[in-house]
């Protein structure tokens, strides 16, 4: 393939948080006396954007909060994190900086709401990396629908089949695969009941970015 762009997911791929939004869930749902249900999202029908998932709470458990109080009291709770100890996997910057050096466009495309994507990438320095980044608090289907990865390809312009997506959940890998995509995968403890499944529809699975960057380095 022609490798025109690689686009990243950023939490649990590029930065280690999966366990941040973990522990969001018990104490935001904890002050309202509501205990975290072992299935949280499993009937969630539609895609897991950031307002998504707001919408999603707000219906499961009868919230009273809005939908954008929701989501700043959710902000709130992260930010520091994002700010002072959530950092990035290792190889991801080293990988970054391969592909900076080499022409190739960079793309975000997350879930999670702009604001603490940029605060994260920032916090890291590696913000000046990313040529596009559209994130999951704008108007559009959340993952597995392709929305989020076809509009980063657009806004690279770039055709969606010279793009290489790395991603580390089923949910993601999908996304990308249905928006015609190579899928690279990355393992992370958090969805390692979804490992052997990922395997299934995968591209490439690589342990870390070191594995990952060997790949592509093979391809370039």
């Amino acid at each position: 393939m022609k490798i025109e762009a690689v686009i990243f997911d950023l939490d649990g791929t590029l930065i280690d948080s999966m366990g941040v939004w973990v522990e969001v869930d018990k104490e935001y749902l904890g002050k309202r006396g509501i205990p975290v249900p072992d299935d949280l999202f499993q009937d969630m029908e539609h895609g897991d954007s950031f307002i998504e998932v707001a919408k999603y709470f707000k219906r499961k458990f009868n919230l009273s909060d809005s939908i954008d109080e929701i989501m700043k009291e959710w902000t709130d709770m992260v930010k520091w994190h994002y700010e002072n100890d959530i950092y990035l996997k290792p190889g991801a910057k080293e990988l970054l900086e391969y592909l900076y050096a080499k022409n190739i466009k960079i793309g975000l495309g997350t879930s999670n709401s702009k604001y603490l994507a940029q605060t994260v990438l920032k916090s890291n320095n590696i913000l000046k990396y990313f040529d596009v980044i559209v994130t999951g608090c704008q108007n559009i289907k959340g993952k597995p629908f392709p929305d989020i990865y076809l509009k980063v390809a657009t806004a690279l312009n770039v055709n969606p089949s010279n793009c290489i997506v790395i991603e580390d959940v089923y949910v993601g890998v999908k996304a990308a695969k249905n928006a015609g995509m190579t899928v690279f995968s990355i393992e992370d403890e958090h969805t390692k009941p979804e490992w052997e499944k990922i395997k299934k529809i995968t591209d490439f699975y690589g342990k870390d970015f070191w594995k990952i960057k060997e790949k592509i380095e093979k391809l370039l």
